[in-house]
């Protein structure tokens, strides 16, 4: 019997909305008790001093990319969980742009027989693609892919062809499987490889319009109320698609939506530095856009934050701006970076947060959370907001290391996860 008592820790539990202080008892993975304070452990109990920590359920990234099969000098399937868990994440979908691809079942037996032996024991789901060879061109088998275990269908990229996209979501409402799109007119985006604005002007790079994912997404809603297949809006980083996003879940439209953390934490202001591990797809808001979001995800308009995890190599990455890769890793860094730029800064509580990182983000994927209850599974976070720690290749589990904050100290470091 293992058992360990985490004393006096700061317990989040956004299933109750709670926010307590007290003593947690969690025995051969199970949570036994939770009170003020417990004064009679099991014999041989570990006990730990949790005074200024933060405990809540294990979070959860709806979407990320991975590397293996195809990038393992990006990312291996070992080291993209070890990431996850270095950040607190219990549950992590991996979108299906691997080589070869999951768009089909063979491709997708190949990762869930490496997840399973991966150490320790993973919560890894993967996304189906949505077309063949993620083209855009034609649908995949969507029964075949469903029935192998996927957890839910996404390119990961637009779909650009309207028709096809209303007689995907014809085939899959019937199955009753999270589908998760994003809206984005590649034509309208062009060259931009940063929001269209002054900052764009000011920093002399390519802008991409808001209206390259605002013309997107009203059509895509349009389909969506045609169909009523419910569906989720992936990458929102506009104030105006936020505005639609509630009109249309005013008038009964079944979705849910989701931003990233990087468009929560920085603005087209931080580009002035040109460091090309900021371009990423959708850029980075303007400054009114990313308060937008902030006050959408307060306001449960959105419904999570997801990581969107994009490993790169150093030589992929350094290049000039406009010519790098979009994307940028994140497993490790989105609790802290989060909680110092919107908790500290007295944005969102904890609670909203959390919320937006755990429960929020698993219903989208029709997952249950235990959260911090008496008699669950323990699938928990202990989380210290203040330790301090430098990013370095050599501190993180992720082989890339394309990050802004490379180099940087930063405040926050997830202390324990129980998956």
């Amino acid at each position: 019997m293992t058992s360990e008592l985490l004393q006096q820790v700061r317990i989040l539990d956004p299933l109750t909305g709670t926010d307590t202080t007290g003593d947690v008892l969690i025995v051969d993975h199970i949570i036994k008790d939770i009170a003020p304070q417990i004064s009679n452990p099991p014999p041989n109990t570990q006990h730990h001093n949790c005074d200024g920590l933060i405990l809540g359920p294990g979070l959860t990234d709806l979407y990320s990319l991975g590397g293996e099969p195809g990038y393992e000098d990006r990312e291996t399937l070992d080291s993209f969980w070890k990431s996850a868990s270095a950040g607190g994440f219990t549950r992590v979908a991996m979108l299906p742009a691997t080589h070869p691809p999951i768009d089909n079942p063979g491709a997708l037996s190949l990762l869930q027989t490496r997840a399973k032996m991966l150490q320790p024991a993973s919560n890894l789901y993967f996304w189906g693609a949505l077309t063949i060879a993620i083209a855009g061109q034609q649908m995949t088998e969507f029964a075949e892919l469903a029935s192998a275990g996927i957890v839910g269908f996404a390119d990961g990229v637009p779909v650009q062809n309207l028709a096809l996209l209303r007689r995907i979501l014809e085939y899959l409402k019937p199955l009753n499987i999270p589908i998760a799109l994003w809206p984005c007119d590649r034509k309208l985006e062009g060259s931009g490889v940063m929001r269209e604005g002054p900052d764009s002007i000011r920093l002399g790079l390519p802008g991409n319009p808001a209206i390259s994912e605002t013309t997107a997404l009203a059509a895509l809603l349009e389909v969506v109320a045609t169909t009523g297949t419910p569906t989720h809006i992936m990458r929102v980083s506009t104030a105006r698609s936020v505005q639609l996003i509630q009109q249309a879940k005013n008038q009964g439209i079944p979705i849910t939506a989701s931003t990233t953390w990087l468009h929560l934490t920085l603005d087209t202001k931080a580009i002035e530095c040109y460091n090309p591990n900021l371009r990423i797809d959708p850029p980075l808001p303007t400054p009114q856009d990313r308060y937008a979001l902030i006050q959408a995800i307060k306001e449960g308009i959105i419904d999570a934050i997801a990581v969107d995890h994009s490993p790169y190599s150093y030589e992929e990455k350094t290049v000039a701006f406009g010519e790098a890769p979009a994307g940028a890793i994140g497993l490790e860094l989105a609790l802290p970076l989060l909680w110092q730029n919107l908790v500290d800064a007295g944005l969102l509580t904890p609670l909203e947060l959390w919320r937006s990182l755990s429960i929020g983000a698993a219903a989208c994927l029709n997952l249950k959370l235990p959260g911090v209850t008496t008699g669950k599974a323990a699938e928990l976070t202990l989380f210290n907001p203040k330790q301090t720690w430098k990013v370095e290749e050599k501190t993180l589990q992720s082989l890339s290391s394309n990050t802004f904050w490379l180099g940087q100290q930063i405040a926050g470091r997830v202390i324990k996860v129980w998956s």
